[in-house]
């Protein structure tokens, strides 16, 4: 069904490029505006091949990865299912979560699969098994570990409200489990060489701000912190867990910065945002986490040449979407598809209920998280994206490496 609507928009695109193309030849004022449009035309034809590629990925075998192996360390947006093990308030393991999964809910917070899903796809890996699963041992641990879950944050005591969660200094103490395993089955120089040469990905500090800074008074950090302090605050801590990584044995990271969060359906319904806008006091304060992130990926390439930092722009990447939706093929981007109350966003998706029935016309599938289709942008801009989108290289370099 996916592939059939965006084969559909590919033709119309392409007609619209023949269209524009005449034009263009006809009045020389329009060749600048032209060749601006025919760029995003291009590009945008470019993601929903993608779109089409990942699709097909889930029935045709495995192509050969072009990296041994990736862990992924993060919060809902990538979450696999960690939190169904866990005494915890954020699961998403009941319809209609999964509804676009093939295997049904499962764990992820999206109405099908997350970026990582995606990303692992074009990388030729299966999907990585969470980590706190039981059968996630032996053979099953060989090709990746996903660690990711929902309510966590860099911070310990980020999402607490919500029980039980593997913050981020957890999640590395559940990565040197694997490693434990993994020296059992092969030899060191082998182990060596296979952390070396697979993929960390980390997608935090969503919650850090969620859950945390915009929540007073159940969490004092915004009475305690300026918004830069808070930012250093979180990077200082987040560096520290990245080194720990790199000290087991791991050499290539995608770092994820915060996407517009102000944006979200929960920001837009929260009071903080002007009717029909975003809540721009909210995206403004994430500027000097993502800010700061970057830099901190210049430092850590500098201070570590033996291994590659890459950071990747969420906020550009769902940015694009929100001011260019029709580009994407979104005709909703401030409202949930499934969800309650102003937005679908005060509440957010609840077991069995009904959802949107055009999914890939929607950014957001609840309160909180992108739909597939909006994950399928970010990860192609991580994988295949320029500078902007991808620091300094993008994944699909960085895995050649």
């Amino acid at each position: 069904m996916l592939v059939q609507y965006l084969v559909v928009k590919i033709e119309q695109l392409i007609y619209r490029i023949y269209i524009l193309t005449h034009a263009c030849m006809e009045d020389k004022k329009m060749v600048a505006i032209c060749n601006e449009w025919l760029r995003l035309a291009n590009y945008t034809i470019s993601v929903v091949l993608m779109v089409i590629l990942i699709s097909y990925s889930m029935v045709a075998p495995t192509a050969a990865a072009q990296v041994p192996a990736m862990f992924a360390f993060g919060d809902s947006l990538i979450d696999v299912g960690n939190n169904n093990f866990m005494s915890s308030f954020a699961k998403s393991n009941y319809y209609p979560y999964g509804i676009d999964f093939r295997g049904g809910p499962s764990g992820r917070f999206t109405n099908g699969r997350t970026s990582i899903d995606m990303l692992g796809n074009l990388l030729g890996l299966p999907y990585a098994p969470a980590f706190a699963d039981p059968n996630t041992r032996g053979n099953r641990i060989l090709r990746g570990v996903n660690y990711a879950s929902a309510a966590a944050g860099i911070l310990e005591e980020t999402g607490r409200h919500y029980g039980d969660r593997y913050s981020l200094s957890r999640q590395v103490l559940n990565f040197e489990s694997t490693l434990s395993q993994l020296r059992t089955m092969m030899g060191g120089t082998n182990l060596t060489q296979y952390l070396a040469k697979s993929i960390a990905v980390m997608v935090f500090g969503s919650n850090d701000y969620l859950n945390n800074y915009l929540m007073p008074p159940l969490y004092n950090s915004s009475y305690t912190y300026t918004a830069p302090a808070f930012a250093n605050l979180l990077l200082n801590r987040y560096a520290t867990q990245i080194l720990a990584l790199h000290s087991l044995g791991l050499r290539k990271f995608m770092l994820v910065g915060i996407g517009p969060l102000g944006c979200i359906p929960n920001q837009r319904a929260s009071g903080r945002a002007q009717p029909g806008r975003c809540a721009d006091n909210v995206n403004q304060i994430l500027g000097s986490f993502n800010e700061g992130l970057r830099l901190l990926v210049t430092q850590l390439n500098t201070n570590h040449p033996g291994a590659i930092f890459v950071y990747v722009n969420a906020y550009r990447a769902f940015g694009d979407i929100l001011n260019n939706p029709a580009s994407y093929g979104f005709s909703v981007i401030d409202m949930a598809c499934c969800g309650i109350g102003r937005n679908r966003g005060q509440i957010t998706c609840l077991p069995f209920a009904v959802p949107c029935s055009n999914r890939n016309q929607y950014m957001f599938w609840d309160a909180f998280h992108p739909t597939e289709a909006a994950n399928a942008v970010l990860a192609w801009r991580a994988f295949n994206g320029p500078p902007s989108d991808s620091y300094p290289i993008n994944v699909q370099q960085m895995s050649l490496l």
